[in-house]
């Protein structure tokens, strides 16, 4: 048994359960109870050399795999999670960025390792997003849901050539400006954050720049070109505090501790978009549940160490990591959740 403390929800998970993931599991139930009661003798011998494998893992370094270029929040937490894992298991744990294509090329790469527990996944919540569009390379099936690591919303930010201190006069600067929005990457939850705010809810029509990673998208826009921003708090966020962008707005429920003059989108006036990048921890579908569950223990182990809490609330991370079955119901829920904001908002992957 875990008997490590259970920590806080974040508000992104009730919400998201008791819409989507309840009546999903419901089904799910009735469809297992139908199932051929014999197949559990079937499974005995296979019980039993699953064991013995998870009882020696990990016997060897662990690979963890990051669909995103470095800088960006993914790989932030991922090597912040990395260094107390290495602790926590005994072995190193290499951190290895595949960007490209959303995320989808690093995805697809895990989701084709073998199922040893030794590939691990730590990508964001375009996992959730990109699996509304065609032919992402992956799916739901292909994966073992570990743990969301930690969440934060994703702001609104732009550069101080632009003359608006809030999104109302942003708004109106842009209907007679020719202006386009940086994302980290096509797919990803920052990207469908602007789509929604700028192009459904505005309505001005501006098109999204999309760069392989929230790290060179923020410095983009630092740039000024873009000079508009929809990203993940940790990426602009120094720049934010130091002046060279302004940010305007986040998609959380409540105000950011680290911002809190930015007002929330529904202070604003634009209820329903509590949006967030979360961070996850992912293995290949058939790795066995003793390895699942050993590894959530130790990345929930490096969640809750005091090093790594003081550094992901440095980058405005909210600490997450709920258990497998429960990460899971949160997973279908964000699929459906944001397969609606895809068709909403008519957006294409690159």
């Amino acid at each position: 048994m875990n008997n490590v403390s259970q920590p806080a929800s974040h508000p992104a998970y009730p919400d998201a359960l008791a819409h989507y993931a309840r009546p999903l599991l419901l089904m799910l139930s009735c469809a297992a109870a139908l199932c051929w009661s014999g197949a559990g003798v079937a499974q005995s011998g296979a019980a039993a050399s699953t064991a013995a494998s998870a009882g020696t893992w990990p016997a060897r370094p662990l690979r963890a795999v990051v669909p995103f270029a470095p800088g960006g929040p993914a790989d932030l937490v991922a090597r912040l999670v990395s260094q107390q894992l290495a602790e926590i298991l005994g072995q190193p744990v290499i951190v290895d960025n595949r960007p490209g294509a959303g995320g989808n090329i690093g995805t697809t790469a895990v989701a084709k390792a073998p199922a040893d527990g030794y590939t691990v996944l730590f990508t964001s919540s375009a996992f959730a997003v990109n699996l509304s569009f065609p032919e992402p390379g992956f799916s739901e099936r292909d994966f073992a849901a570990v743990t969301v690591v930690a969440a934060q919303p994703n702001v609104i930010f732009v550069h101080p050539s632009v003359p608006a201190k809030t999104l109302p006069e942003f708004f109106a600067y842009a209907k007679t400006a020719k202006l386009a929005f940086a994302t980290p990457g096509s797919g990803t939850t920052p990207h469908l954050t602007g789509e929604n705010l700028f192009n459904v809810a505005a309505k001005l029509n501006l098109p999204a720049v999309h760069y392989r990673g929230a790290g060179p998208g923020a410095a983009a826009v630092v740039a000024g070109e873009p000079p508009v921003g929809s990203m993940a708090i940790t990426a602009p966020l120094q720049f934010i505090k130091a002046g060279r962008v302004r940010a305007l707005a986040v998609s959380s429920e409540k105000r950011v501790a680290l911002l809190p003059d930015v007002p929330t989108l529904a202070e604003l006036g634009y209820a329903g978009m509590a949006d967030y990048t979360w961070i996850g921890a992912f293995l290949p579908a058939a790795t066995p549940a003793p390895i699942v569950q050993k590894l959530y223990e130790a990345v929930q182990r490096a969640v809750q160490h005091p090093d790594t809490a003081a550094r992901l609330a440095a980058m405005a991370f909210d600490p997450i990591a709920e258990p497998p079955a429960r990460t899971t119901d949160y997973i279908k829920a964000e699929v459906l959740k944001w397969g609606k904001v895809v068709r909403d908002t008519g957006a294409k992957p690159d």
